[in-house]
């Protein structure tokens, strides 16, 4: 679909796809650890899958989580598909922290405190080496 900013793929830095979904990293300088998996196939909910693409899906967004856990040790990993602005099906994986400008509110929320050093620059890795993570807790998944 031409409207759709997931279906056109502008949506972040690769790190890892399949033929069925993608994972991206979102830009976004107040939560460098945000990630995306996103189902390619233009569909708005998650019941419009079947039952083996939906643990598929969820078994994705597990590997994501899992690797932002074993490499930056966050405060709390937020996971939502909420699709409200688009309608096509994606998970929001999310690595939070205590130091965080929203925490412990909502990352769509209203900022609480200004973070000094940037964001990205407390993390406890480079974010390359944290795609590099994700790639790989996800390959295993395909293997």
């Amino acid at each position: 679909m031409n409207d759709c900013e997931l279906c056109r793929g502008a949506d972040g830095e690769s790190v890892a796809s399949s033929l069925r979904w993608r994972v991206v990293r979102v830009d976004d300088a107040c939560f460098p650890a945000y990630y995306r998996v996103i189902w390619k196939a233009h569909v708005a909910e998650f019941t419009d899958l079947a039952p083996a693409e939906r643990a598929e899906c969820m078994e994705v967004v597990a590997r994501v989580e899992r690797a932002l856990r074993e490499q930056l040790r966050p405060t709390k990993v937020n996971l939502a598909s909420l699709g409200n602005m688009v309608p096509h099906l994606h998970w929001h994986v999310i690595a939070r922290f205590g130091w965080d400008s929203h925490f412990p509110g909502p990352v769509w929320a209203q900022a609480r405190r200004v973070v000094e050093p940037a964001a990205v620059t407390r993390l406890a890795v480079p974010l390359a080496r944290l795609d590099l993570a994700v790639h790989q807790a996800i390959n295993l998944a395909a293997q």
